[in-house]
């Protein structure tokens, strides 16, 4: 997604996608509530294959929101809140702004109103 004020392209999008699936957000939560662990040890916590886990945990990664690091013969995955922090940022602007429109609406609403009557 694009940020029209800054001009930038935002990771928003992949991030959104990456969390519409329920695998991938209790993933998160696992990795959020564990710290860094091997994709075997979420398997055993989760009813899908290691091998389901390590494609769930690409598609997390390629969003930035794990990262795998190589402890000799194991990967370990572990939460990157950044691309989340943005995606809640970009959230949080996107409720204030119709925050802001919806409060306009109504008080033209309430003009209208006083003056019709």
């Amino acid at each position: 997604m694009t940020d029209e004020r800054r001009g930038t392209v935002e990771p928003v999008g992949d991030v959104l996608a990456a969390l519409a699936d329920p695998t991938r957000r209790q993933l998160l939560d696992l990795l959020a509530a564990q710290g860094e662990v091997t994709a075997t040890t979420l398997a055993e916590r989760l009813p899908v294959s290691r091998q389901a886990v390590v494609k769930h945990l690409a598609v997390l990664d390629a969003a930035g929101l794990v990262s795998g690091n190589r402890v000799g013969r194991e990967v370990r995955y572990a939460v990157r809140p950044a691309a989340l922090d943005e995606t809640a940022r970009w959230m949080t602007t996107l409720a204030s702004d119709w925050d802001r429109r919806l409060a306009t609406v109504k008080r033209i609403a309430e003009g209208a109103a006083r003056d019709s009557h």
